[in-house]
């Protein structure tokens, strides 16, 4: 079965071995990818927006054969062979220059990173979706951030699935190594974001600095803003949550699936 626009996806990515594990969420993942493909028809390609990729201004890729970042330290010897091989697509790199006019530049210094490919391998193990990386602006407002993402929802009428990776809740000062949940502080903040994005209180989730324990749960903004990216380019569509789940007391895995 084919439907003609494509979804919008939200995930947490946590710690870049989530690569080689096999879980409860990612099994979330390859059950969404699976869906997409049966739903919707395998995308043309993918832009991913990822944590990772944080610039001062806005950024696309346009390279054909982009790198795959390893951009972690630290980590088993086995993570740093593990390849996802993925092309890139100079043409939707073009369509999103189109959309976004004189906000992006091409920008092809960087590649694919693990914001992106520790998550995408499970949604879509064959590797064989193209992926184009946006980055994360630190300088533009959440306002300017939720109107890029409007602008890009067009893609999803041509086939092209839009995707964001990071953390609805993600501090690494804070981490408990022998908690396999979250605390209480990541639990009530990750609880209100999903309430707010199931109901479409857009400005609420914008404003995160509004809510308690904000401190605890967005010490940085980097691994957040790529919600709201997602938020505008599916802008009134009610999300299905997944992967509602927080480890190491203080990374929440918490996905959205817009228009699914």
């Amino acid at each position: 079965m084919s439907e003609a626009r494509m979804p919008v996806i939200f995930s947490g990515h946590g710690s870049p071995m989530l690569a080689l594990e096999d879980t409860e969420v990612t099994k979330g993942l390859q059950a969404v990818g699976r869906e997409v493909v049966e739903k919707f028809g395998k995308p043309k390609a993918i832009l991913a927006v990822s944590a990772h990729w944080f610039t001062h201004g806005t950024f696309v890729q346009t390279d054909e054969n982009p790198r795959q970042v390893y951009d972690m330290y630290g980590f088993p010897d086995e993570l740093y062979a593990f390849e996802y091989p993925v092309k890139g697509c100079p043409e939707l790199g073009k369509r999103v220059e189109e959309l976004l006019g004189d906000k992006v530049s091409v920008n092809n210094s960087w590649g694919i990173d693990h914001g992106t490919w520790t998550v995408l391998c499970h949604m879509f193990p064959k590797a064989d979706i193209p992926v184009v990386q946006l980055s994360v602006d630190a300088d533009i407002s959440v306002e300017e951030i939720y109107e890029l993402g409007t602008l890009l929802a067009p893609l999803r009428e041509e086939g092209y699935l839009v995707f964001a990776s990071g953390n609805v809740v993600h501090n690494l000062y804070r981490v408990e190594w022998d908690n396999p949940d979250g605390s209480p502080q990541a639990v009530s903040f990750n609880t209100r974001v999903i309430d707010d994005v199931k109901t479409r209180k857009d400005d609420a989730v914008m404003h995160y600095e509004n809510y308690p324990e904000h401190a605890y749960a967005v010490p940085t903004p980097d691994h957040y803003l790529p919600l709201i990216y997602m938020l505008g380019a599916a802008k009134n569509e009610e999300p299905r949550v997944f992967n509602n789940h927080s480890e190491l007391g203080s990374i929440s895995m918490t996905g959205f699936a817009f228009g699914m």
